[in-house]
């Protein structure tokens, strides 16, 4: 019977340790930050994960396909495998709970999505550095808005359901409906613009179509610090400045690499800080790649917009 103990107690062992939550060892193969282009429903999103080692554990964060970046509580390696409780079941919704396992190699992260009897591919890879050195110079401004119309601009979706028009110069969402976006992509930039975003909106300003720089005047109860007007959508929280709604503002963004640095109304409120990722609502998880900037019309209407504006390196 010792014997017999001796060997129930070596198998417990090696089962908990081949399933324990978050383990890291050192220089572990996940680490790191991962994008991951996802098909979902014949639509192309994107998400994100940031894997870093931290008490001989793994911390790991998810930006989903939308809304904020958010902690997973008790990853777990299972063998060669990371397997992520990405959302808990919920009856009362019917949507069953969604799970990513994942393994690594050839320097990627590869595995699948479950969610409930649905299973889907799940292509990462790491997500570049963009340690992009400063520009000695930039061009003049140059429009991007002509105050005339949506020249060098086009809805994301079905145009039938797109209400951006130009009224007395003035770019506006009239109501709900579809994102808009510049015809042309950019890499690194200088951005102006100025919005009047109206009490209880909320909409965002896309830089490479990845990062939204926050735009809302909703109760202050409906966002934390990192989610509010001005922010690196959940990413980085701005310097805070009187709130203004139904009023001009301007803001002047520049992004070199992953280094952004807000101005809004004349005051630095993000002073040259690192996006880590993308936020949700990205357009495409292809961070090396120029992208267009584009604006949310899907959800609220109300935003006026004026001399847009985009400087690039000379």
């Amino acid at each position: 019977m010792a014997g017999m103990t001796r060997t129930i107690s070596l198998c417990t062992l090696l089962a908990v340790a081949f399933v324990i939550p978050a383990p890291a060892q050192k220089g572990s193969q996940f680490v790191g930050r991962w994008d991951f282009n996802l098909t979902q429903g014949g639509t192309n999103r994107a998400a994100w994960l940031g894997i870093t080692e931290k008490g001989g554990a793994l911390d790991v964060w998810y930006q989903p396909t939308g809304g904020n970046v958010y902690q997973i509580k008790q990853p777990k390696v299972e063998g060669s495998k990371l397997v992520l409780p990405i959302s808990a079941a919920s009856p009362k919704n019917n949507r069953p709970a969604v799970t990513w396992e994942l393994e690594a190699a050839g320097g990627e992260l590869k595995g699948v999505q479950k969610r409930g009897s649905e299973t889907t591919a799940l292509p990462g890879v790491r997500a570049p550095e963009l340690k992009h050195a400063e520009p000695k110079a930039w061009s003049a401004p140059e429009p991007l808005f002509d105050g005339k119309d949506l020249n060098g601009w086009g809805p994301i979706g079905d145009p039938a359901n797109s209400h951006w028009k130009v009224e007395d110069r003035i770019l506006v969402n009239s109501e709900h409906g579809d994102n808009l976006k510049t015809t042309r992509k950019f890499e690194d930039f200088k951005v102006h613009f100025e919005v009047n975003v109206p009490d209880h909106a909320n909409s965002g300003f896309y830089l490479r179509g990845r990062y939204e720089v926050q735009l809302e005047y909703e109760p202050l109860t409906s966002n934390p610090p990192e989610r509010r007007i001005g922010s690196i959508y959940g990413r980085i929280t701005p310097k805070d400045l009187p709130r203004k709604p139904g009023t001009w503002e301007t803001f002047d963004v520049t992004l070199v690499g992953r280094t952004v640095t807000v101005v809004r109304d004349g005051v630095t409120t993000i002073d040259h800080q690192e996006i880590e990722g993308i936020t949700g609502g990205a357009l495409d998880a292809n961070e090396g790649e120029p992208g267009p900037f584009y604006i949310q019309g899907d959800h609220t209407g109300g935003l006026k917009f004026r001399n847009i504006t985009v400087s690039v390196p000379r």
